[in-house]
């Protein structure tokens, strides 16, 4: 394991790919930034900016945007890649990294839906190739899901979590890979049940996001669901359990309701509607209101 800081690469200047970069520039990483589109590395330079004002943090120093990829990956110790979630555009960016990147270089893939071996199955040195999936955003949320791959090593998981971890960031390693790693899955699936009982009309949308709001969501913050059952005993849960599960909606695919409003084009604050109804200066309040939760959980200047 080395001493120093890895120099690190992000691959992909969306929003995800240049909060990421933040990340590591504001803990003192070399990180260079590869985007090949130059209007989306103008709007990146204009973002790292806008987050830097948010935070009231300077902006970092270190950070080089670039479209040559050699020119960002020559030297990179840890590659993140955090290209569009498209199969095609993955695969073609990793055939060309293979021949980029350093030997001993740690890959991680931004992904949690699509497989590496769908992108990447002729990848030089696959043992290097992690899922590190980062949540948005990494500069409020410092969880990253470190998974293998089909022929991961557990060095490559190890160094990767060891240096997420020198970043400020919370990795956790799972010892198998699934289909959205955890946190989507868990996410989905109360989102699976508060769509259910939205179509049944058990209540409205409203009620779905105070009850979550105001109830067990503020406190999952503090207290995570196996804690907060060993907390009251397995023996209440199980019994719960033996009286609620039989009735949660057991949907296989997306929910009929769910693709109904996708058809009708109600897709949500940028089209008016979605589970809700929304006017402009609504759809603003929320956001304005996120920006702010953002601002309060990112650790301030100085904090590890």
């Amino acid at each position: 394991m080395m001493n120093t800081l890895p120099k690190v690469a992000v691959l992909g200047a969306g929003r995800m790919g240049t909060a990421i970069a933040f990340v590591f520039g504001q803990s003192d990483h070399h990180v260079r930034l590869y985007e090949p589109d130059q209007s989306a590395r103008d709007r990146a330079s204009d973002r790292l900016r806008e987050v830097a004002k948010m935070l009231h943090r300077p902006l970092p120093s270190d950070i080089l945007i670039s479209g040559d990829l050699n020119e960002v990956v020559q030297n990179a110790d840890l590659i993140i890649e955090a290209a569009p979630e498209d199969t095609a555009i993955k695969r073609a960016l990793f055939n060309e990294l293979g021949g980029a990147a350093r030997a001993d270089a740690m890959i991680g893939t931004n992904t949690s839906s699509l497989q590496i071996e769908s992108f990447a199955q002729d990848f030089p040195n696959p043992g290097r190739l992690v899922y590190a999936h980062f949540w948005n955003p990494p500069y409020a949320i410092p969880l990253v899901e470190v998974a293998p791959g089909p022929y991961t090593d557990k060095l490559a998981m190890d160094t990767v979590a060891d240096w997420l971890k020198g970043a400020g960031l919370a990795p956790v390693s799972l010892q198998r890979t699934v289909p959205g790693l955890i946190g989507n899955r868990l996410q989905h699936a109360l989102k699976r049940e508060a769509i259910a009982l939205i179509a049944d009309g058990v209540c409205d949308a409203t009620t779905i996001d105070d009850v979550v709001k105001f109830g067990f969501g503020a406190r999952m913050a503090v207290l995570g669901p196996m804690e907060q059952s060993d907390l009251v005993g397995l023996d209440l849960t199980l019994a719960i359990h033996n009286s609620l599960m039989p009735t949660l909606d057991r949907t296989a695919d997306a929910h009929p309701y769910l693709i109904e409003k996708v058809n009708k084009g109600e897709l949500g604050m940028d089209t008016g509607a979605g589970f809700r109804t929304w006017t402009p200066a609504e759809a603003k309040a929320v956001r304005e209101r996120l920006d702010q939760w953002n601002t309060r959980m990112s650790p301030a200047e100085g904090d590890p």
